[in-house]
């Protein structure tokens, strides 16, 4: 398995630079086996509150570990970065989760950008597999126009996850801070329609060599998927860990960033031992770009994150 990672400044960077405007710089990991490229791609980043993160968390013990990690205090804000994943096998162009559009922070909605620079059209994907129906991985599903983005691709979703986003009880039973996070993809998911998604359930074989994993918790029917390569497995695990530190290091410690908390840690836990057991790579949607990397096991039920560098 080679993995490889590149930075290049685009052509609209290099002119942004000419003139004295800072440059638009791109990253890329991209795994090569075989006949499989798999390309980690960068949407931009989201700002979220850091309280609002580890509130959940023991305060003291939280402050240890992000110390060790060269963190002095717990922040006020971070800017995970969003990871999103392109397979190409030959005759599948598949994305791993839309992407945030642009209606949801202003940081985010680069998708477009960094599939054309790498010279991938929008009709060019052929499927899109959604890890769970949260903004920053299913608002970019639709254009500024409220049309599908990708025209030529099949969508593809588990059954919990889309029937709990258009069910219209959602909105009134979710928490107030995620209210918007319903009513946004409730919107959506009713322009295109049900018809327009093939949805699934249990760990169905979805397309040669990818294999639905579920990892419930994050969200009501949030889905990992299991890559198979000449060269071994890759994960793209979506949110089920959503940084490298506190969900490795700590991943039985509930998270104010999950629907379900209890679930997902127990999530996090079963994923993990899978990832480390099966010496598994990962793709994570929030761990700094390109978010590539193992899961090692350091203690009983703690772990690390072990970025692969190329």
């Amino acid at each position: 398995m080679k993995i490889t990672r590149r930075s290049f400044l685009t052509a609209t960077g290099a002119a942004a630079l000419a003139a004295g405007l800072p440059a638009r710089v791109w990253s890329l990991g991209t795994i090569e086996a075989g006949n499989i490229r798999i390309d980690s791609l960068s949407d931009g980043h989201l700002v979220l509150s850091g309280n609002a993160v580890y509130e959940k968390a023991p305060q003291d013990e939280l402050l240890a570990i992000l110390r060790r990690h060269g963190i002095e205090t717990i922040p006020e804000r971070i800017t995970p970065p969003c990871n999103v994943t392109l397979l190409r096998d030959g005759t599948h162009t598949v994305l791993f989760d839309a992407g945030s559009g642009t209606g949801f922070q202003d940081t985010v909605g680069e998708l477009p950008d960094a599939l054309d620079e790498i010279g991938v059209g929008l009709g060019d994907v052929s499927h899109v597999l959604f890890t769970h129906g949260h903004p920053d991985h299913l608002w970019g599903v639709l254009d500024d126009f409220d049309e599908p983005t990708f025209t030529e691709a099949e969508h593809m979703m588990g059954k919990v996850e889309f029937e709990y986003w258009t069910d219209p009880e959602t909105l009134d039973r979710i928490n107030q801070n995620r209210k918007s996070f319903a009513a946004g993809a409730k919107r959506r998911l009713d322009l295109l329609g049900a018809d327009f998604f093939t949805l699934f359930e249990g760990a169905p074989d979805l397309l040669p060599g990818v294999r639905a994993f579920p990892t419930f918790g994050h969200s009501p029917g949030h889905y990992s998927y299991e890559i198979t390569t000449p060269s071994g497995q890759v994960m793209v695990v979506g949110d089920a860990l959503t940084n490298d530190i506190i969900a490795f290091e700590r991943p039985g410690w509930v998270s104010a960033r999950d629907q379900d908390g209890e679930m997902a840690a127990q999530t996090r836990l079963a994923l993990l031992d899978h990832l480390s057991r099966n010496d598994i790579t990962l793709i994570a949607y929030h761990i700094a770009h390109p978010g590539i990397g193992k899961a090692e096991k350091i203690g009983d039920e703690s772990y690390r994150f072990v970025p692969l560098q190329g």
